[in-house]
């Protein structure tokens, strides 16, 4: 079998079936994002290839098999991953429709709500989400509008009652959608009880505004023309009692509020846990980008000629040293992040098969999405910008599409959560080992729990765990005598630097145990550089181990081989970039941190005949790459 090919299988994972067969089925269905359509051509093509999209079962497959789905998460993940691939704009509205408004319904609805799903997997009812408001978009805690409950009528009261509690933003409301899955402070018998989700009609059938609802058009954007984001305004929009989705909390006839979960902050890091898909499929969507644009980059430098040499020919771009360093460390890192984003699926699939998932398994599942999603989304706007410039005038062509990924990526940094706030949930959870206390703590209290807590260990493996640490310690040296190029050497910094980064967090923040409120929060708010330094390096170690322990599954040959030394390349450039740490806490000496760079050229030049392969590893479909950069 080709090289390119044991690559593919090595990196596709569990969900392989489900990429090869949206290899051929996409290509066959004209998904490329034309760039000639107008904004309001855009949306309705959009559309339209969602329908088309139907009978593939990609969007029945997320739902359960007793809701009319297919009851394969990692297919549904996998398969919305794999439309990125041609059109960021689809997968974002497939997104929407399937993921966050679909996953909204069967994930905090109950049975009365799951009867509309076979309506949502056919496009019969479409429908948006409706969180993100003007004035509150990260803290949704915050979120103004509200729904009252009226036990006259049996009914709610979804209202916007300031300029800020407008919801901006939502993905299909400026058009499409006819309801909206609506997160409003719930208030019943004079008390707030927290975020919930209503399902609120918001068009009727010929797309005219419901009484009391008032749409309008995020208009053009930076990107993703294909997705018709939009406002919405309610003004005493009246709603049955039944429309609350209520898994988490409930309202009976006389107002009366129950939940099973008692506590309030917990209730809705519950809730909101339950849609960790959607952080899910963003990063997965970000990496497929990200891999689309280098492999754009790497075929074009594998073509083009500049310069003569000694000879009087021409030299391939991929031949220089600066363009291998350019292309090969950012196509190592999208191997790197593809095993770790496998892992990631596999556990979400198991945990959301899962009649009553560990609490802490979901906790964990969470706060590594939301890390995952932050490195993947950065990764993909570097390498697709990397990629367009290394393609010189060509690139900057719309027919080839990488100032359209350029473009479409950029916002994919900050929906589903901004990077920043991300990370520090991530920092804020290894602080407190999984502690579920820690959800909606003030910094006060954060800091107490980080004095009282941290002395346990925060490293949870990846998997592969006996691999990891029998690497470790079967490492050629110690320190100063270490070999860079050793797995175990490298797996050992890692680690290292994740414990010490995350002990001076603690200690920091133990300062603030004594303090009144306002200095605590000072104390906290000073360590937030560190508190994102903790969730990065923290990454770095996941996904190098993941990287690690995929190589272990694949079958012993050259592409084993491959994918060893490409994971070097990963594990080289990281510590290049941190050079000044691992110096600064003497892990690395001076003169091995001399031998750094010229290690990390050698693996370039190494890696240099297989770009090809590398590229085509990725298994990116033909029909995404039909653009005249590659086929003139």
């Amino acid at each position: 079998m080709p090289l390119d090919q044991d690559l593919r299988i090595a990196i596709d994972g569990k969900w392989r079936h489900v990429r090869v067969a949206a290899r051929q089925e996409l290509a066959e269905m004209n998904l490329a994002f034309n760039h000639e359509l107008s904004m309001e051509e855009a949306r309705e093509r959009t559309l339209a290839q969602l329908k088309d999209l139907i009978p593939t079962g990609i969007p029945a497959a997320g739902f359960r098999e007793e809701n009319g789905g297919g009851g394969d998460p990692g297919m549904a993940v996998t398969g919305i991953e794999m439309l990125a691939q041609y059109d960021l704009s689809l997968m974002v509205k497939a997104g929407v429709q399937w993921g966050l408004f679909g996953g909204a319904v069967q994930n905090l609805g109950t049975e009365r709500h799951h009867t509309l799903i076979p309506d949502i997997i056919n496009l019969d009812l479409v429908g948006c989400f409706a969180m993100t408001e003007t004035g509150h978009g990260s803290d949704v805690q915050k979120l103004e509008v509200t729904a009252t409950y009226d036990p006259a009528t049996e009914e709610f009261v979804i209202d916007s009652p300031t300029p800020n509690s407008r919801k901006d933003y939502i993905g299909n409301a400026a058009k499409h959608a006819t309801m909206a899955a609506v997160f409003a402070q719930l208030i019943t018998q004079g008390e707030n009880h927290g975020v919930h989700c209503f399902l609120v009609p918001i068009r009727d059938k010929k797309g005219r505004d419901l009484p009391g609802v008032t749409t309008s058009d995020c208009g053009h954007k930076g990107g993703l023309r294909g997705v018709d984001n939009g406002r919405i305004m309610f003004d005493q929009v009246r709603i049955p009692r039944e429309n609350l989705l209520n898994r988490y909390g409930n309202v009976a006839e006389d107002g009366t509020y129950t939940s099973p979960v008692d506590n309030i902050n917990r209730r809705f890091f519950t809730m909101l846990g339950t849609l960790v898909r959607g952080r899910v499929s963003v990063g997965g969507a970000a990496s497929a980008a990200a891999e689309v644009g280098l492999t754009i980059a790497g075929k074009y430098a594998l073509r083009r000629r500049q310069f003569e040499r000694g000879s009087g020919e021409e030299v391939l771009l991929m031949d220089y040293r600066t363009h291998q360093r350019r292309l090969l460390p950012l196509i190592a890192k999208s191997y790197a992040y593809r095993f770790a984003q496998n892992q990631l699926v596999a556990r979400m699939d198991r945990l959301q098969r899962a009649e009553e998932p560990d609490e802490l398994e979901q906790r964990e599942l969470e706060t590594r999405a939301a890390g995952l999603k932050a490195v993947q989304t950065w990764h993909a706007i570097q390498a697709i910008q990397e990629s367009r410039e290394a393609c010189g005038g060509a690139g900057y062509l719309t027919e080839n599409r990488l100032v359209l990924l350029r473009r479409d990526v950029d916002v994919f940094a900050t929906f589903e959560g901004d990077n920043h706030v991300l990370l520090q949930l991530l920092g804020k959870d290894l602080l407190t080992k999984y502690a579920k206390e820690v959800s909606g703590l003030d910094p006060m209290g954060l800091a107490m729990f980080a004095a009282s807590s941290f002395a346990t260990s925060v490293k949870e493996r990846t998997a592969a765990g006996a691999l990891i640490q029998r690497l470790i310690d079967a490492r050629s040296g110690r320190d100063d005598e270490s070999d860079l190029l050793d797995r175990g050497t490298q797996l050992d910094l890692f680690e290292v630097r994740e414990e010490r980064v995350l002990d001076g967090l603690a200690r920091r923040l133990r300062k603030a145990v004594k303090a009144d409120p306002d200095e605590a929060f000072r104390i906290f708010n000073n360590a937030q550089d560190h508190l994102v330094r903790a969730a990065r390096v923290h990454i770095d170690r996941v996904v190098l181990e993941a990287f690690t322990a995929g190589i272990a599954r694949t079958e012993e040959g050259e592409a084993a081989e491959l994918l060893r030394e490409t994971c070097t390349l990963f594990a080289l450039t990281t510590i290049e970039d941190d050079l000044a740490w691992f110096m600064g806490h003497n892990r690395i000496s001076i003169p091995k941190a001399k031998e750094v760079l010229p290690l990390v050229n050698a693996q370039c030049e190494k890696l240099r005949p297989f770009t090809e392969d590398l590229v085509e590893g990725f298994g990116v479909a033909w029909g995404a790459l039909k653009i005249p950069i590659l086929t003139d």
